[in-house]
């Protein structure tokens, strides 16, 4: 019953997508991409880790390398309400974001990569008694994206590059009873998901290198639909969905049954179009423009024969969630500043558009990322990248289930990356 989980997860995840990026983007691919605020991504090619973004950028490399990347994020994420009871704060927990690219010359004009990475996925985790259990919750969503690409110099200037995905998903959900006016403990348990599945998808991209120190590069990623499959309990699976109205009132919370269930879930397209251009000896600028159809994503809907939705939307219905989410862009401006031949100091910033409609359980918002790097050459082969970003998201109140909210908060984010040419 994957499904029901994994909405339940999406929607949740997107709580905790302003100290990330729009809804439930991931952006952290790279130490060296987040000093610059992912600027010029598309476009420079200055390690492995380039081929998250653009994989015609491997043409550029004469030897092959392997980059690993860690990054860590730390949110702070706070709700209030004028209604009382409903304060809570930092509903978005910490999370670990891995990553592994290596690219393969195979002549001068091939060369062939593996990318490991995230495009999309985090998490929310409200109190298991609070008061709005019912719309919060806590939920968890991962996807990794296993994307093989290959790489053709066209002539000096133009190469190309193209990609498939196998991407795998997997999310949990928890949504609790919260103050209903009986006798019931707020964090009695009201729904229960889990649940994983695949989805596939293709990638392409484009560099134009006018020279040396001037470079344009465009990319798409392919819309990915993934289906999710697992186990639910809830509402839709107790005595009363199936017409057993004896406990009364209680009747959604009594008898529930676990039973399978499936979620198909839309991960949009991704268009990036960047530039890369050493002004002088020392420095240097880049810029990019990212543009993410998440009108792709849809409303959220788990299916499963044994669920009845009390609610109206009929057999095989385990749960809607309406969602209104609208095509966004994030721009980000980066420079670097070349110390020396060991040290390249960067700095970057970017805006990254608000993606869905505010709720509880997604209070999405502008954000704005301000991001400080460095890389040490430890010597011709080996190479580390450390660098740090404050994601400051806009304040946003909205309205839900008649109550106001207000959401508030930042991100930290701290990454390491190892680079290593053979």
């Amino acid at each position: 019953m994957r499904i029901n989980k994994v909405a339940l997860a999406v929607t949740a995840l997107l709580a905790a997508s302003q100290v990330h990026a729009a809804g439930f983007q991931v952006s952290e691919h790279s130490a060296s991409g987040l000093g610059r605020a992912f600027a010029g991504e598309a476009a420079i090619g200055d390690d492995a880790a380039s081929l998250a973004r653009n994989p015609a950028l491997m043409a550029t490399f004469d030897k092959a390398q392997l980059s690993v990347v860690g990054s860590y994020v730390t949110p702070e994420i706070d709700v209030t309400s004028t209604t009382p009871g409903l304060d809570t704060n930092d509903v978005a927990p910490a999370q670990a974001v891995p990553a592994m690219y290596y690219i393969q010359p195979i002549n001068e004009k091939v060369a062939v990569g593996l990318a490991i990475y995230s495009n999309y996925g985090t998490g929310t985790e409200y109190p298991d008694d609070y008061a709005a259990g019912a719309i919060a919750g806590t939920t968890h969503i991962v996807s990794v994206n296993f994307n093989p690409n290959i790489s053709y110099r066209l002539n000096e200037q133009l190469s190309v590059g193209a990609g498939v995905s196998l991407v795998y998903a997997t999310a949990e959900l928890e949504r609790n009873v919260g103050y209903t006016g009986t006798l019931l403990p707020q964090d009695t348990n009201a729904a229960t998901m889990e649940g994983d599945g695949y989805g596939f998808g293709w990638n392409v991209g484009a560099l134009y290198e006018i020279n040396k120190n001037n470079r344009l590069g465009i990319s798409y990623k392919s819309k990915v639909k993934t289906e999710l499959e697992g186990d639910y309990k809830g509402t839709s699976t107790s005595a009363a969905s199936r017409g057993d109205t004896t406990a009364g009132a209680l009747s959604p919370f009594v008898g529930q049954k676990t039973v399978d269930g499936t979620l198909d879930i839309n991960l949009p397209s991704i268009l990036e179009v960047s530039g890369y251009h050493k002004l002088t000896d020392k420095f240097a600028v880049s810029y990019s423009w990212m543009y993410t159809t998440w009108s792709d994503f849809g409303d959220i809907e788990a299916k499963g024969a044994e669920c009845n939705d009390i609610t109206g939307a009929g057999p095989g219905t385990c749960l809607v969630k309406k969602e209104d989410f609208n095509n966004s862009s994030r721009y980000a401006i980066g420079g670097e500043y070349y110390l020396s031949e060991a040290f390249t100091l960067r700095a970057g910033y970017a805006l990254d558009e608000q993606a869905g409609e505010a709720t509880l359980s997604i209070p999405d918002t502008d954000r704005h990322w301000y991001t400080a790097g460095v890389t040490y050459k430890a010597s011709q082969a080996l190479s580390f990248d450390f660098a740090a970003a404050l994601v400051a998201g806009d304040e946003i109140t909205f309205e839900e289930e008649g109550t106001s909210f207000t959401s508030s908060g930042d991100a930290y984010i701290y990454s390491a990356q190892m680079n290593y040419s053979f």
